[in-house]
């Protein structure tokens, strides 16, 4: 207590005549002499010594990289720029440190400090083993592993176990004894989503969420995961019951791509809300880490900007004059250079090599040109020179055996300073045998419009629809060894602009696609029979299903806001279901991965198929019969429940009787109501006469 002073008044009590100050003491917070103090700080100030900062902890950040060059005081600069050009891509390096020699060489070995200990994984898990030239290799490992190897006992101790984790069974649905396919329906702009599987007589629902995204979903090549949009990024989903399998953090992310093996996923966000310039991200689906990133692709890319090949071993994306190709895991470029090729327009990856194909526009008098290069030596295996080219699309056969290179030629050409007009086009067809020996390549020459083309997925026949808007014909051609393409069949005054082949080949629907359109057309090219011929009108997609057995025609309410739904065939044209659904917008079967089965060993069972035909007959009779059984013990579940209630309340209505007679002074209206509804009213008209009058 503080003494209060002297000349400070303190009012008197009111039966005090007079005031006499009061003297408060100050005690004394001086330890007594002799006095020895044995609690520690450790223990007084206990919550402040949990945070208090150790000499070990910036450890977590620092890296060792040996087998780095030894370089002199010269070139040490550069040394220093060539590492942080390597090592910057993983993180921010706040310090680094190059161990030297009496002499002022460098050891061969450095230490670089991240910001934080997720750069020095990422930088560990990439760099590790990284090639700098032929006679220096990075070793790269965290800081602390000296420590925790310098400390390793003596005598050895057998691990203990680890509870078994059970993990997502990422391909049940493979497993359906019945074999039954499952596709993804959409409503509204991320309103639901619904996951059916296609079953007999009729689909079954097997997942239902509201609001699962903000925008629309997709299935991973090999049918795994399906991906869903969501403002904070990207969300993988999979197992029997949908369950969050990755999550990648890219903000307001909009588009997204999976490489063909499952193994990566890119994602684009136009907004950079992370701070940085990593538009384009490329993530590892399993671990979930982010693995490089890119800055924002030029305003006129088109999606995907990054092309993979079939064995995720490779991916290239397009610049002004060079194609730049990747490689995985350590995702730089390869031979750490891109491929400078002046004027290059466009590139496609072979489905089943890895061999990429591009096309490069003329310029003065130098023609232009397509190429073939196998990676990774960068040979080129066949190229063919063209000229008076306007553009040129790249289409490659599902299997991989023919390319297609569709050539819009020019008679003419008109060039102003912004912009150049081509009058006389007329169209070539060129097709590269890429198993064939030294890649021989056809032509097929067309002067009429193309509106569309396909290759046969399974096959070596092609679809053209070709022709002037009032005279459109399809053709179908078939690609020879050491001949050019020869016509199979020709359909003249088609109403079709758009071609989709069966997964499995063979079968084909046609069908023309707009807002006024909707015919389709079911062909067998076989023999060429046209199995149906129907219309699904302002049809805006159409998927088939992955065995080549069914066929979905869509009406997208992002298209159109009326009779919005989906219709599903059969490959013969047979409709077998329609499905009116308000909202409806995207419509996407679950892939399948590629079979197991050897070709002759699918030919064998072509071959023998009609041994299949009784046994899966009587299934489908069973199924029927099972799903009738259903309907017919479900309504007479129906009745006995109906008979019940009617049998409770009759005997209801009879306890209450004497009530009612004593409300209706004892008349019984029971006996006057059955006998009004036993009654029936007659009515009879007679006939009196018939008179005419005449009105002048």
């Amino acid at each position: 207590m503080a003494q209060k002073k002297g000349n400070e008044k303190v009012p008197n009590p009111p039966h005090c005549d007079k005031y006499e100050p009061i003297l408060f003491e100050v005690p004394n917070f001086e330890d007594p002499e002799g006095f020895v103090d044995d609690i520690p700080d450790e223990v007084l100030l206990a919550d402040l010594f949990e945070s208090k900062p150790k000499e070990s902890d910036g450890y977590n950040n620092v890296i060792v990289v040996d087998g780095c060059p030894q370089v002199g005081p010269e070139r040490l600069s550069k040394l220093q720029n060539v590492i942080n050009k390597i090592f910057g891509k993983y993180g921010k390096i706040v310090n680094e440190y190059y161990p030297t020699t009496e002499n002022g060489l460098t050891t061969g070995y450095m230490f670089l400090e991240y910001n934080n200990v997720q750069s020095v994984t990422e930088a560990i898990a990439a760099i590790n083993n990284f090639k700098l030239d032929k006679q220096h290799t990075f070793l790269v490992n965290c800081f602390t592993d000296f420590h925790e190897y310098s400390n390793i006992p003596k005598e050895w101790e057998a691990p203990s176990p680890e509870p078994y984790k059970v993990h997502l069974d990422l391909q049940w649905y493979l497993m359906d004894p019945d074999a039954f396919d499952q596709f993804l329906v959409g409503i509204g702009t991320g309103d639901a989503l619904q996951v059916w599987q296609n079953a007999r007589p009729k689909p079954v629902i097997l997942e239902e969420r509201s609001n699962w995204t903000e925008t629309y979903a997709i299935w991973s090549p090999l049918g795994t995961y399906f991906a869903t949009f969501h403002w904070q990024g990207i969300a993988l989903w999979a197992g029997p019951k949908f369950s969050q399998f990755q999550k990648f953090l890219h903000p307001e992310a909009r588009c997204l791509s999976f490489s063909p093996c499952e193994n990566y996923i890119v994602t684009f966000s136009p907004t950079g809300v992370r701070g940085d310039d990593k538009r384009l991200i490329i993530w590892d689906i399993r671990t979930g880490q982010e693995k490089r990133g890119f800055p924002s692709p030029d305003e006129h890319a088109s999606w995907p900007i990054f092309r993979w090949s079939k064995d995720d071993r490779f991916f290239a994306k397009l610049g002004q004059d060079v194609l730049s190709v990747y490689e995985t895991p350590s995702f730089g470029l390869l031979e750490k250079k891109s491929i400078k090729i002046p004027g290059i327009r466009d590139f496609c990856w072979s489905p089943s090599d890895n061999i990429l194909a591009n096309w490069v526009a003329e310029n003065k008098d130098v023609p232009a040109r397509v190429s073939l290069l196998e990676l990774p030596n960068r040979t080129e295996i066949r190229s063919k020179n063209l000229f008076s080219v306007a553009d040129c699309k790249i289409h490659w056969q599902k299997s991989g055996d023919y390319l297609c290179v569709k050539v819009d030629r020019y008679s003419k050409v008109k060039k102003d300073k912004n912009d150049i007009k081509y009058s006389g086009l007329y169209f070539n067809f060129e097709i590269f045998h890429m198993r064939e020996k030294e890649i021989p390549v056809d032509s097929l020459e067309m002067k009429e419009p193309i509106h569309a083309f396909a290759w046969e997925p399974i096959g070596s026949k092609f679809a053209i629809i070709h022709g002037d808007t009032a005279n459109v014909s399809t053709s179908f051609y078939q690609v020879n060894n050491g001949q050019a393409p020869t016509l199979l069949k020709k359909f003249e005054r088609t109403p079709f602009n758009h071609l989709f082949w069966s997964p499995m080949g063979q079968n084909i629907v046609l069908a023309n696609i707009g807002l006024t359109g909707g015919a389709l057309e079911f062909l067998d090219t076989n023999d060429f029979t046209i199995m149906n011929v129907s219309d699904h009108y302002q049809v805006s997609s159409i998927e088939w299903d992955p065995t080549g057995r069914y066929v979905v025609t869509g009406v997208s309410s992002l298209k159109c806001k009326m009779d919005c739904g989906y219709y599903l065939w059969s490959f013969q044209g047979k409709i077998l279901r329609r499905v009116m659904k308000e909202g409806f917008s995207q419509f996407l079967w679950r892939p399948r991965p590629p079979t197991l089965l050897s070709e002759k060993q699918q030919k064998e069972i072509k071959k023998n198929l009609k041994k299949y035909y009784s046994q899966f007959e009587s299934m489908d009779r069973q199924r029927s019969n099972k799903a009738d059984n259903d309907l017919v013990a479900k309504r007479t579940e129906q009745l006995r429940k109906y008979v019940d209630y009617r049998e409770l309340k009759a005997l209801e209505w009879a306890k209450q009787k004497p009530q009612r007679l004593k409300l209706r002074n004892y008349v019984d209206t029971d006996v006057i109501d059955k006998e009004r509804l036993s009654s029936v009213e007659e009515v009879v008209e007679i006939f009196v006469k018939k008179e005419k009058f005449i009105i002048e």
